[in-house]
């Protein structure tokens, strides 16, 4: 007899008193407590209504495979099949087991190195504190007021005549030094004449060959981002300017960080080298530059002048052809023309039609021509002798965040949130424009190679092109992908004869771009 549900013999049969069907016990529970009538006559039915049947045990008979040799292998062969797969369902899982506990040892090394360099950078900050305090007791009114320069643990002697915010008159710009920068123009001007491409550049097809060389973690990492680039060429040592008020200056060559230079109070916008000699200026968001000296004993630079000629945040130094001179840039509408060797502001000029001041400033190479970027979407272009303003560019949507002379002097390649433009300084127009991202991703920085022969851009990602002339095309000759993982390359340089291209990003990694050694050693 068979149950009326599953029309197998059950195990536990019970019969409905009202319609005489057989089930299985555990069947017609289930139906019972589900829907409360029976399955096959559709009548209501509750368990009071199922009397079980006694029955002697039964032996279940072998199954069809099991009743002949043929059967038995035939189900031995699967057994083994589903215990082979078993066994490799097994492997695999202790396999991925180990891959995850190798990788939550390396995250836990990881986290312990992180825990002792911040244990470090801890006890430094503080045993500087504590010297600082030591060297210069003030009261607790006038310490706000007055902060102490630190660079690499010795205190900075600061400029007592000069004040923040300060109006008095200035000395002016000498007959001497205009003569100076005349004759530099000169002589420059002469020297570009007979310019020639150096026969050590780089060439086009190893630049599209380029791939990152190395990461370095230059920046802490509580306030990532690297804000500003430059590189001392004779030295192949590179500068950066960082969130976390710091400027640190880097050996490319050996890979180590020969200096940290501590003491501005906010974000790092703009850091310089002056080449032949060893002087470094940073502007910062403090509204103060600083003039930083390598001594000849230790190596370290310690801060000779600290500049408050601003009312507003720095953004921008660039350093004159003759390597005496250098101006500022500020949001408070004005640019300062500073002596490098006194740290004294000969001059600062100011734009009453600019209302919200300057967010990028360099010199033409030869020295007698300032460009400077505005909030505004202006590019103002500037006499340096007279301190008139000269010219005007506009077209830019957004804040022009940076500008950057052709070493050939006819170009001009500005940045701002629309992309990138090209001028010709001799007819003052505009001549072709790059817009390269969305409208929700600003161009951050642009650099021409010393040799005038390509331009780097930097936004989203980092992309090259070869310098055409008004009518040629520009050509972009290599892409590289932005892999801090932020979205945005905020400065770049090129290296000595474009061999290399130095970047930055919103992390903290300073990040260097060139050809594998193999490679390298091939071209040359």
């Amino acid at each position: 007899m068979n149950c009326s549900i599953s029309g197998e013999v059950p195990e536990e049969p019970v019969v409905s008193k009202k319609s005489g069907l057989l089930y299985e016990k555990r069947l017609i529970e289930q139906h019972i407590a589900d829907y409360g009538k029976c399955p096959v006559t559709g009548d209501t039915l509750t368990m009071d209504d199922i009397v079980p049947v006694k029955t002697g045990k039964i032996v279940k008979p072998r199954s069809l495979t099991a009743a002949s040799i043929p059967g038995m292998l035939g189900m031995f062969q699967n057994e083994w099949d589903a215990l082979m797969l078993s066994n490799f369902a097994l492997e695999q899982q202790l396999h991925t087991a180990r891959q995850e506990l190798s990788h939550a040892l390396y995250q836990h090394d990881a986290a312990c190195r992180v825990i002792a360099r911040l244990k470090k950078e801890r006890d430094e900050a503080r045993s500087l504190l504590a010297q600082a305090e030591r060297q210069v007791p003030l009261p607790a009114s006038a310490a706000t007021a007055n902060v102490s320069a630190l660079s690499n643990g010795k205190r900075a002697p600061e400029d007592e005549d000069m004040g923040p915010g300060s109006k008095r008159t200035r000395p002016g710009v000498s007959e001497s030094t205009i003569a100076e920068l005349t004759e530099c123009n000169a002589a420059l001007s002469q020297q570009r004449k007979k310019r020639q491409i150096p026969p050590t550049l780089a060439p086009i097809d190893a630049l599209e060959r380029y791939t990152q060389l190395s990461s370095h973690p230059l920046h802490k990492t509580n306030k990532p981002g690297i804000t500003s680039i430059d590189i001392n060429l004779s030295k192949d040592i590179v500068a950066t300017g960082g969130i976390d008020s710091s400027a640190v200056i880097f050996d490319r060559t050996s890979g180590v960080i020969l200096s940290t230079l501590s003491g501005h109070s906010k974000k790092v916008t703009s850091v310089k080298f002056v080449a032949p000699s060893n002087v470094i200026l940073s502007g910062s968001a403090d509204k103060t530059v600083r003039i930083w000296q390598q001594g000849s004993e230790d190596g370290n630079y310690d801060c000779k002048h600290i500049l408050k000629d601003h009312s507003a945040e720095v953004q921008a130094v660039t350093v004159h052809a003759t390597n005496n001179y250098f101006v500022t840039a500020s949001l408070d509408s004005t640019w300062c023309f500073y002596d490098l060797s006194s740290g004294l502001c000969l001059t600062q000029v100011e734009d009453t039609s600019n209302s919200k001041g300057y967010t990028s400033a360099a010199f033409h190479p030869d020295g007698l021509i300032l460009g400077t970027g505005t909030t505004e979407s202006t590019v103002r272009i500037w006499d340096v002798k007279s301190r008139g303003n000269v010219a005007n560019f506009d077209g830019h949507s957004g804040a022009v965040t940076a500008i950057s002379f052709s070493e050939n002097g006819y170009f001009l390649a500005t940045a701002a949130h629309d992309g990138v433009k090209l001028w010709d300084l001799r007819k003052l127009k505009n001549f072709r424009s790059f817009e390269l991202y969305d409208q929700d991703t600003p161009t951050n920085s642009v650099d021409f190679d010393h040799s005038g022969s390509y331009l780097a851009i930097a936004g989203s990602d980092v992309r090259i092109y070869q310098v055409g002339s008004v009518k040629a095309e520009w050509n972009c000759i290599k892409t590289l992908p932005d892999l801090s993982g932020t979205g945005r390359a905020t400065c770049v340089k090129f290296g000595s004869d474009a061999k290399y291209l130095a970047v930055g990003s919103m992390d903290r990694n300073l990040r260097i771009f060139g050809l594998p050694e193999e490679d390298a050693s091939t071209e040359s």
